[in-house]
């Protein structure tokens, strides 16, 4: 980019904010993160689930392991009484999800994004924004009430559904509430339910149970029939009434810790970039709870951004790189709302057409399996693809799964933040590859070069968000550098030979 400005600042420190920030510090990018509530991970998670899509993401960053060891799996997640979805053929590392607070993920992203050199600045709200042709100037309002102006070539805003980012380039936020007067709670249970994650609804009542982990269960539930404001007062006789509708019993809760309700919205942005400005999470888009797919469509908008904010910074990708953040999450964002939307729709059933509608959706699921298989792939993330340009190989543009390479496995080599040539292994008579060349300089700040373990003949580009850039079956050296000078940009000496 021109100009001398090369830093982005992130309002909001939640974990999309801090997977943001993350990236972007450990590919050499100064990042000050803004957040307006005084430095602390707080306990009062919404969400619990993590899934296979986003652990992988997680383990390209090297915290996957660690969560895991944190929280519990579950290979089977069970939707409207009757259908139980299968995760263990999930072609993925993780055939399961993840279960645990959202405070244990903020925890070991923030510690990701101290040790990058991630800058925090809390206790300071954003108040608007103005932008030109060299970058945006943030202005900001410290605890004291001071008024400070911040500089950048780029400002995402991850401050969720009440984005003062986003309100402040002017963007509509189109939707509308769902449900109404969501009562949550934190509570000790006399009585362990059967399963990690308990869920049921019945006739009016929803209800939602999940382990903290620390003797704490989070109730989150629901009655038709209940509909106050969100400033109503609760008591845990009515969370105790909604969960025994909906799951037939209490479990015995008490000493809760903490209580509250909420309204959930279906919402999202018409646009994730205005200019210099873009938007992430729930900033971008909100929906309802159903299938955990909130923190999981945040965390994979960080992701598909940072390593293109990178890019666009350091001069090796051209703006139109930045647009496809766009094409490629927006869609995303609409079809979780969609789904998670149905979900909600299909177990709140009642009148007689959509329970016969649900009845016959379960039977259809548990006996068509492209149809279930697409189901599972969009709930875990892992079914979605990006637009591929005509004519390209059919891998462009899809998610790559961890393939075995001939040293470790791809998404440790992804763990640099760079893309990552996967090419055929040597043949008797062939070149050795690139990265064994003496003397011959490669793009190694922006590439890695790897051999697949199989004896496999296509030549694969991988992004640092696990998506396949190109491919080619038994490329040339003419093939392959062309496809690397368009997606990672020419080396700075001289063109590498590639085979």
């Amino acid at each position: 980019m021109n100009g001398t400005v090369r830093n982005v600042i992130v309002v909001g420190a939640g974990p999309t904010g801090l997977l943001l920030a993350g990236d972007l510090a450990s590919a050499g990018i100064p990042v000050t993160l803004v957040e307006r509530r005084p430095h602390g991970i707080s306990n009062l998670s919404r969400a619990f689930v993590l899934h296979a899509r986003t652990l992988e993401q997680l383990d390209a960053r090297g915290l996957a392991d660690e969560l895991e060891a944190t929280g519990r799996t579950l290979d089977r997640l069970r939707l409207f009484g009757r259908l139980t979805v299968d995760l263990t053929t999930l072609p993925s590392r993780f055939r399961h999800l993840l279960v645990l607070p959202q405070y244990e993920v903020e925890k070991a992203l923030e510690r990701r994004a101290v040790e990058a050199g991630v800058r925090f600045v809390y206790e300071t709200e954003a108040t608007g924004l103005v932008q030109d042709a060299d970058g945006v100037t943030l202005r900001v309002r410290g605890a004291g009430g001071e008024a400070e102006e911040l500089r950048a070539a780029y400002v995402v805003g991850t401050d969720g559904m009440r984005s003062a980012v986003r309100e402040a380039v002017g963007l509509p936020f189109p939707g509308r509430s769902v449900i109404r007067s969501v009562v949550l709670a934190d509570v000790r249970l006399a009585e362990q339910p059967e399963t990690l994650l308990t869920v049921n609804a019945v006739g009016d009542a929803f209800a939602f149970l999940a382990p903290f982990g620390d003797g704490y269960h989070r109730v989150i539930g629901w009655h038709r029939g209940r509909d106050v404001a969100d400033s109503e007062p609760l008591g845990l006789d009515e969370v105790r009434e909604i969960t025994r509708l909906a799951l037939g019993r209490d479990f015995g809760m008490h000493d809760a810790r903490w209580m509250s309700r909420f309204h959930s919205d279906e919402r999202q942005a018409p646009a994730y970039r205005v200019d210099r400005v873009f938007l992430a999470g729930d900033a971008a888009h909100v929906h309802t709870p159903a299938g955990g797919q909130g923190l999981n469509t945040g965390l994979q908008d960080a992701a598909n951004l940072s390593w293109k904010l990178a890019a666009a910074i350091d001069g090796y990708a051209g703006e139109g790189l930045l647009d496809t953040y766009q094409s490629e999450r927006h869609p995303v964002g609409r079809s979780v709302l969609r789904s998670s939307g149905g979900i909600v729709r299909l177990a709140m059933a009642k009148r007689p057409w959509t329970l016969a509608s649900r009845a016959l959706l379960t039977t259809f699921l548990d006996h068509a399996r492209p149809a279930r298989t697409r189901m599972v792939g969009q709930v875990t993330g892992i079914g979605y693809a990006y637009p591929a340009p005509r004519g390209a190989h059919p891998l462009v543009g899809r998610r790559v799964p961890d393939v075995a390479l001939r040293d470790g496995r791809l998404y440790e080599a992804l763990r640099d933040g760079r893309f990552v040539l996967v090419t055929p292994a040597t043949r008797t008579g062939d070149p050795a590859p690139p990265a064994t060349r003496t003397g011959t300089p490669t793009r190694k700040d922006r590439l890695t070069v790897v051999t697949w373990a199989s004896g496999r003949r296509t030549s694969l580009l991988v992004r640092p968000d696990g998506y396949a850039a190109w491919a080619a079956e038994s490329a040339t050296a003419e093939e392959t550098e062309a496809a690397l000078a368009e997606a990672v940009g020419r080396d700075r000496t001289t063109v590498p030979d590639v085979v």
